[in-house]
Parts: C-alpha cells; sequence; structure tokens
C-alpha cells in the first residue's frame, strides 16, 4: 500500500519560489502530495517546476505575484479558488536581504526591504484568511530569519524580520477561531539562496567557524521544518518560532568562545 502524502489533499501557495528555499519547499510539498502554487517575480524557472510537477502526475500552477501588490494577492486568491476548490497552506517565503547599516542605509532600500519583507507577507495573510477560512482551516508558515532573534547589521532587514514576527504572532492570536495557525521559521544561512549568494566569502567563512554544525544550511533543511507546519503533524502548534540554524542563537556563543580557546591554546603550544 502506498502511504499518503503529509500534504495530501491539501492545496498551497509558496511565494518566492522560483529559486532557494521557495522552490525546495515547493518541490517537497509536491512529492508529499499537495497542490501547489508556485508565486514569484521571476517566471521562467517557476514555470518550469510548475510544468515538471504536472508531468509527475501532480497538480500545480505558476503565478506571476508581487507580493507587495494587493492586486496580485487578489488573483492569486481567484486562481486558488478557480483552479484547486480552496487553500490550507501559505508560505511567506519571498524576501530579500540587505546588510546596510543604520547610518548608511537608504530611504529607498529601507522602504524596499520592509515592503518586500513585512509588508508584503501581512498582505498575503490578509488576502487569504476568507479561503483559508472557507476551506476548513490551514497553516501559515512566515519564513522570519536568526536576525530576528538577535543583532543585525542590516537594519532594514532586522528591523523587517522582528517585525514578521509580531505578525505572526498577532494573526495567530486572531484567527485561530476559523481554523488557521501561524507560525514562523528562522534560518541562519542557507546555500543555493539568492541571499547566500550576495555574501562576501569573508562572510561565510566567518559563519563557518561561528554555527557549532559548521556549515550553512541546505534548502531542503528548511523546507523539512516548514513541511512540519504546514502538515497537520503540528496540529498543536500555533504562535510558535522553529529556529533551524545550527545551534547558532542557542549555542553560538559558548561555541565560538571554545573556538578561540583552542586557538589560543595552539598560538600558546599548548
Amino acid at each position: 500500500m502506498v502511504k499518503p502524502g503529509r500534504l495530501q489533499g491539501k492545496v498551497a501557495l509558496i511565494t518566492g519560489a522560483s529559486g532557494g528555499q521557495g522552490l525546495a519547499e515547493a518541490e517537497l510539498f509536491a512529492a508529499e502530495g499537495a497542490a501547489v502554487i508556485l508565486a514569484d517575480v521571476i517566471d521562467a524557472p517557476g514555470k518550469a517546476l510548475a510544468r515538471k510537477i504536472v508531468e509527475r502526475g501532480g497538480r500545480a500552477a505558476y503565478l506571476h505575484l508581487d507580493v507587495t501588490k494587493a492586486a496580485h494577492w487578489t488573483r492569486a486568491v481567484k486562481l486558488a479558488r478557480r483552479e484547486f476548490g480552496g487553500l490550507q497552506v501559505l508560505v511567506n517565503n519571498a524576501g530579500i536581504v540587505s546588510r546596510t547599516p543604520v547610518a548608511e542605509v537608504t530611504d529607498r532600500e529601507w522602504a524596499r526591504v520592509i515592503a518586500i519583507n513585512l509588508t508584503g507577507p501581512m498582505i498575503g495573510t490578509r488576502a487569504v484568511l476568507p479561503l483559508m477560512r472557507d476551506s476548513g482551516g490551514g497553516s501559515i508558515v512566515n519564513i522570519s530569519s536568526t536576525a530576528a532573534l538577535v543583532g543585525h547589521p542590516g537594519v532594514a532587514y532586522a528591523a523587517s524580520k522582528w517585525g514578521l514576527r509580531g505578525v505572526t504572532k498577532a494573526t495567530a492570536l486572531q484567527y485561530l477561531r476559523w481554523g488557521v495557525r501561524v507560525n514562523s521559521v528562522h534560518p541562519a544561512q542557507v546555500v543555493e539562496t539568492g541571499m547566500a549568494a550576495n555574501a562576501s566569502p569573508a562572510f561565510r567563512a566567518a559563519n563557518r567557524q561561528a554555527i557549532p554544525i559548521a556549515r550553512a544550511a541546505w534548502p531542503l533543511e528548511i523546507a523539512q521544518c516548514v513541511l512540519f507546519l504546514a502538515s497537520d503533524e503540528s496540529s498543536y502548534v500555533t504562535g510558535s518560532e522553529i529556529v533551524v540554524d545550527g545551534g547558532a542563537t542557542s549555542i553560538g556563543f559558548p561555541h565560538v568562545r571554545n573556538v578561540l580557546a583552542d586557538q589560543y591554546h595552539r598560538r600558546k603550544g599548548k
């Protein structure tokens, strides 16, 4: 007997699904039985993945969606209702990084980062909530960051991700009565993403030393946690945060202290 997928019978909309974490989430969700709406502003790879899922016998559609535009979200809700009959999962995955400090950030950069990383997920959540209620409830997963838990040099990025924590908890509080659970996922650096590609070699090398597991995450490792929150396996989890960072925020300081102590002893010949 073939075991049913963990998302069998569910419809999921994933933003930023044309690459990186979003693409990994879309592939995994489809493999677990979900009908997947891939949403992005980078069209070609998203369309290609949607075709591939359909060719494999799954259900998928691609939608050009700018998360900052309410009209695009209205179109997404109409597509979900018309083509798939409802919506049970939303993954607010789309985002951009900024590492500019407060004294140097421009108004334009600040506004763009906040619009995509914070306002976009809020607009999307607001748009899909009624359909999710009508679909029997569901799960919203907001992709935040460890930058929402500790200090981060990029003021706009940090503000957007800390703000997304607030949006997550406010929505979880207000819409549990609709059967909607809302949680956030907090990765550290993830390879094979646009954000990682923008990081300097020095930053990546420092990350390997600072993270206790001594490497960045793979997109699939984040996607597995998102899958858990999207599925009924997390039916008693809402308003919560899952940190997927190789131990960086929980034991990062003592780990770095140990590394530096070892380096000190080697220099002293001990």
